[in-house]
C-alpha cells in the first residue's frame, strides 16, 4: 500500500487570472503558496486535507463530458455556501438538493467548465460514523 502523504489537484486553466479570482476571490479558497511572476503565475490553494494547483496555462478548456475530472469539495454549511456564492456572482448548476444517499450536494463548475460538487455530509450520515471512536 502506498503511504500518501498529501494530494494535490493540478488545473491547467485557459485563463490564469479569471480562475484565481474564482477559486481564491469567489471560492475564497486561502492560498498556500505562488511560485513564478507575472499573470501566468503557478498558485496553490489550500483542500482542507489536500491542494489545488493552478500552474500554467490550457490552450482550450478541459473537455466536459462524464469523464473528465471534476472536484468534491465537503463543506459544513451547503445552504450558507450557496448564499454566500450567489451573493458572489457564483453560476450555480444545481442548487443544494439532499440526494437519495443523504448528502447534500450543490454544482458548480469554474471558468473552465470544471464540474465541482459542494457537499454537506449530515451528522447522521454513515460516513461521519466510526465505529468504535
Amino acid at each position: 500500500m502506498v503511504h500518501v502523504l498529501s494530494g494535490r489537484i493540478l488545473l491547467r486553466p485557459v485563463d490564469p487570472e479569471r480562475s484565481r479570482d474564482f477559486y481564491g476571490g469567489r471560492l475564497g479558497l486561502a492560498v498556500a503558496r505562488e511560485f513564478g511572476t507575472g499573470p501566468e503565475r503557478g498558485t496553490v490553494y489550500f483542500l482542507g486535507g489536500g491542494f489545488l494547483e493552478l500552474s500554467g496555462r490550457s490552450d482550450t478548456p478541459a473537455s466536459r463530458d462524464s469523464s473528465s475530472a471534476r472536484l468534491w469539495l465537503q463543506v459544513e454549511d451547503v445552504a450558507a455556501a450557496h448564499e454566500e456564492l450567489t451573493a458572489k456572482g457564483v453560476e450555480i448548476a444545481r442548487p443544494p438538493v439532499r440526494e437519495p444517499w443523504g448528502l447534500i450536494e450543490m454544482w458548480i463548475t469554474d471558468p473552465d467548465g470544471t464540474p465541482i460538487v459542494l457537499v454537506e455530509i449530515p451528522p447522521e450520515h454513515p460516513l461521519r460514523f466510526r465505529s468504535g471512536i
